[in-house]
C-alpha cells in the first residue's frame, strides 16, 4: 500500500502538530471494499504530492484512534486541515467524490 500508514503518536504529530491537509483512511486489512477504495486513493495522491497527504490508519492495531471518532465499520475517510475535522465519507467512494472533498478542504 503506498498510503503512509500511521498509528497514534504520527497521526497526532501530522493532523495537530503540523496541521497537515489530509486524509486518513481508517481500514482493515481482511475488508473487501477497503481493498477496493485504496487503489482509488492511491491514484489520487499522485495529483496531491505536495499540497495533500493521503494516510491509513489499520483499526485492529490502533483501536483507541479508530474508538476516539466514533466510527462504525470501514472504510471511512477522515478529511483534517490545520489541526481540524473538516468532514468524512464512508464505503465505497468514486474519485470524484474524493477529489471535489478534497478541493473543499484546500479552500477552506
Amino acid at each position: 500500500m503506498s498510503l503512509e500508514k500511521l498509528d497514534t503518536n504520527t497521526f497526532e504529530q501530522l493532523i495537530y502538530d503540523e496541521g497537515k491537509a489530509c486524509l486518513v483512511m481508517f481500514s482493515r486489512k481482511n475488508c473487501h471494499v477497503c481493498q477496493k477504495v485504496t487503489p482509488v486513493l492511491e491514484e489520487l495522491r499522485l495529483n496531491y504530492e505536495e499540497s495533500f497527504g493521503f494516510y491509513y490508519v489499520d483499526v485492529e492495531e490502533e483501536k483507541t484512534l479508530f474508538q476516539r471518532f466514533s466510527l462504525k465499520g470501514v472504510p471511512q475517510i477522515l478529511y483534517f486541515k490545520d489541526g481540524e475535522y473538516k468532514g468524512k465519507m464512508a464505503g465505497d467512494v468514486e474519485d470524484d467524490e474524493v477529489e471535489q472533498m478534497i478541493a473543499d478542504v484546500l479552500e477552506d
